[in-house]
């Protein structure tokens, strides 16, 4: 079994967010993709996020109908800041013997990976897969690790991969990342602008219905 971890504050999930889990199902043939709104994230504490409640229904709306994906609650019932190496270690604990995780995240949060709580364990534990923009620089682990970390990573050109300490590999790839930005689609909220397009239909329906309330007054 191949499981992906896809973690964020999904405030709010868009197509975006929808289109790069399609790309990475198929690329790495996973055979499930759970999406993890985060509780309250080290990184992002200084900004107001949406109720997790809102934050997950609109997730569960927006991926209604692909069998292949599914949510997990686990940050919000663990409670307290989510820390992504108690995540993975979680579905290492509960998920089928021998399923290989594989950690989906952005090239902004790639950038910060040496500021996560205890990285280093965490790249023994699981793969992970870069989402990257074309022409941007980072295509390698010494871009962003120092380099007594760096230099116990190889090049497999077998998988396009860069494997690391147990066997754990970290992909670059490059995705169909669609210029949209959950930040963007926030403001449009506020100031009545559309947003049809950005996020599917039942999500934007959901939004309009609450934009009164919470966050996006």
């Amino acid at each position: 079994m191949k499981w992906g971890l896809f973690g964020g504050t999904f405030d709010p999930v868009h197509l975006g967010h929808l289109r790069c889990a399609e790309e990475v199902l198929e690329l790495f043939a996973l055979d499930r993709l759970l999406f993890i709104p985060a509780g309250i994230q080290p990184l992002k504490a200084d900004r107001d996020i949406l109720p997790f409640h809102h934050r997950e229904r609109m997730l569960r709306l927006a991926i209604e109908g692909n069998p292949s994906f599914a949510i997990s609650d686990v940050e919000e019932r663990r409670g307290g800041r989510s820390y992504s190496i108690e995540t993975v270690q979680h579905f290492l604990d509960t998920a089928p013997d021998g399923t290989e995780l594989f950690f989906i995240l952005g090239q902004d949060a790639f950038d910060e990976f040496p500021m996560w709580r205890e990285w280093r364990e965490l790249l023994r534990l699981c793969n992970f897969v870069v989402m990257t923009r074309p022409g941007h620089e980072i295509r390698d682990p010494k871009d962003v690790f120092p380099p007594d970390v760096a230099s116990l990573f190889r090049y497999d050109a077998a998988t396009d991969g860069f494997r690391g300490p147990g066997g754990r590999c970290i992909f670059f790839r490059t995705l169909a990342l669609l210029d949209i930005s959950s930040t963007d689609i926030r403001a449009r909220v506020r100031a009545r602008r559309s947003i049809r397009y950005l996020v599917t239909d039942p999500v934007r329906d959901y939004i309009l219905s609450n934009s009164d309330g919470d966050y996006f007054s």
